[in-house]
């Protein structure tokens, strides 16, 4: 069923009497709205013609409602304060929980192992984490805070850089051994054009074999595993498949506990990095405040 529209004199009128009816003064109503007396004594003149009756009776000094002034008060006053106090509700919902959206590869290399802790030190704040490669739309606030990787070139965002992604070879120590077994001899960057890879179409690869002065034109690309993220490439590694391209940052709990090396100190890039994106404006919110100073000094801790 079709409901007819309402049939309502313009907001502006009604606030500047509910303000100036409540307060009993034009003065008073002007200074609350932010306004000018003049501009509530306009709005209220074209109230009184819209319903065709005044709604003051002026008194020096004061403003005396009429009947009707009376009779519409109180309706208008809980009208207002119904209003308020469900963007009070929103407000505190929103202040309570912060909405994080990142990569895959960044939540569960990096983001989670730590995210604990900011919840520790603000155990006011909810955090709700959403993972994805797709991009979250901020200024229509599907999300607090983005952290992406990129270029950083997001014009209509405020952008805040947190670390460059580099990348190099890692396998298991056993993987490694073997190979070194088989060869004879330590492993050396040529080696791996041969080698099984992971996601060996990744132009990464091509980058990494530049950094290491590797003639690769003519390499063959092994069958092997393809992956959709870095955090799926490094698992599988993990467990024995192969050699993948990994950003030694998200990968340093892993090596410190022998479940990967890194044969190689040389590193590339495709030059991204990973930033802190947020809506304009809202970086000054407290929550994201919050979150921000964190972020940056946890990462401190770890590049230190």
């Amino acid at each position: 069923m079709t409901q007819s529209p309402r049939n309502l004199p313009p907001l502006s009128a009604i606030r500047a009497f509910e303000a100036a009816a409540r307060l009993e003064n034009f003065t008073a109503a002007a200074a609350e709205l932010g306004m000018t007396q003049a501009a509530v004594s306009y709005q209220v003149k074209a109230l009184e013609q819209r319903l065709g009756a005044p709604l003051f009776a002026r008194e020096r000094g004061r403003a005396v409602l009429t009947p009707l002034g009376a009779r519409l008060l109180p309706a208008l006053t809980g009208a207002f304060d119904a209003m308020a106090q469900a963007f009070a509700i929103n407000r505190e919902e929103d202040e309570g929980l912060l909405t994080i959206a990142t990569t895959f590869t960044f939540a569960n290399t990096w983001l989670t192992w730590r995210l604990g802790s900011f919840q520790i030190e603000h155990p006011d704040l909810a955090v709700r984490l959403s993972t994805g490669n797709a991009l979250v739309n901020l200024v229509a606030s599907e999300a607090d805070v983005a952290i992406r990787a990129g270029t950083g070139d997001w014009p209509d965002l405020d952008v805040v850089e947190l670390m460059p992604v580099d990348f190099t070879p890692m396998c298991t120590p056993s993987f490694l051994k073997r190979t070194e077994d088989r060869l004879g001899r330590p492993i050396q960057p040529g080696d791996l054009t041969s080698l099984s890879q992971l996601s060996p179409d990744d132009p990464w690869w091509d980058l990494w074999f530049d950094a290491a002065g590797v003639d690769h034109k003519e390499r063959r690309r092994p069958v092997g595993l393809r992956l959709d993220s870095q955090a799926d490439e490094g698992h599988a590694a993990m467990g024995g498949q192969g050699i993948a391209l990994l950003t030694p940052e998200f990968w340093r709990n892993d090596m410190r506990d022998g479940r990967l090396v890194q044969p190689f100190p040389i590193t590339a890039t495709a030059g991204y990095r990973y930033w802190l994106v947020t809506a304009p404006g809202r970086s000054r919110v407290p929550k994201i405040k919050r979150f921000r100073e964190w972020l940056l000094d946890r990462i401190a801790d770890t590049r230190s």
